[in-house]
């Protein structure tokens, strides 16, 4: 079956618990657990998005930060659920954003190889035929007998990268924003990043980079406050917004 990304008229609502700061003598008024304290803010995160792409596409993603590109490319993954609307993904899905999610702190680095590897759609059989390729790429050696709480913040980007990458997609989500690392442990991933970007059936792609959206994509979505302003040809998409965005800085501005 092919792979395939469909979203018909997605919407998404967060309801998000403001955190105001008050002085000693508003908080001592207001009480100690009054809901007035901490209002609920409703967010609506996407509205009405509309998005087909089919197999053998390269879609990039651009929009200024906050315009909602991390939030599609979650909802594509199904990290979360639309409040309305359609979401259908065909293919076996890599998603390497917020490679951290999942890791067990108080576990060693081969059992959490394992725990990622299940999240991941793997099984015991498949995880037990990869492992020691992870290992090896990770450059963790006997680290991995250590529980990740011991471990720097370099060490377990590393290792997240390492577990997230070592998989075949079909429906491959990049997030530029990820790190993997040193500078020498950063030229292996990239390495790594455009052999997956080769082999996927169909990849998703959000960039600031507008000279690399333009060299690896075949289609660009341009997201404005939750919604999809402009898609089409990366050349048309990636002028109009140029325009915006120079429309929009003021003269003189840095």
């Amino acid at each position: 079956m092919p792979a395939e990304i469909d979203l018909q008229d997605v919407h998404l609502n967060f309801r998000v618990r403001q955190a105001n700061r008050l002085s000693l003598k508003e908080y001592l008024v207001r009480g100690l657990f009054r809901s007035s304290a901490n209002p609920v803010m409703d967010v609506h995160a996407l509205r009405g998005v509309t998005l087909h792409v089919t197999e053998g596409e390269r879609l990039g993603i651009i929009g200024h930060n906050g315009a909602g590109k991390s939030t599609l490319l979650k909802v594509i993954a199904g990290v979360y659920a639309p409040t309305s609307g359609h979401r259908r993904v065909t293919g076996r899905v890599c998603s390497l954003f917020d490679i951290m999610i999942g890791f067990e702190m108080e576990a060693s680095g081969w059992d959490n190889i394992r725990f990622r590897g299940y999240l991941q759609g793997e099984t015991p059989r498949t995880i037990r035929e990869k492992i020691d390729d992870i290992a090896a790429f990770s450059e963790l050696g006997r680290f991995l007998d250590m529980p990740l709480k011991y471990y720097s913040s370099g060490m377990l980007v590393r290792l997240a990268f390492s577990i997230a990458s070592a998989t075949e997609p079909e429906v491959l989500l990049i997030d530029e924003a990820l790190g993997a690392g040193d500078k020498n442990f950063r030229a292996k991933a990239r390495e790594r990043m455009a052999g997956l970007m080769q082999s996927a059936r169909l990849m998703v792609l959000i960039s600031h980079d507008l000279k690399a959206i333009s060299e690896l994509c075949t289609s660009v979505v341009w997201m404005q406050q939750g919604q999809i302003r402009m898609c089409g040809a990366p050349a048309a998409v990636i002028e109009e917004y140029g325009e915006a965005m120079t429309a929009r800085s003021p003269v003189g501005a840095v």
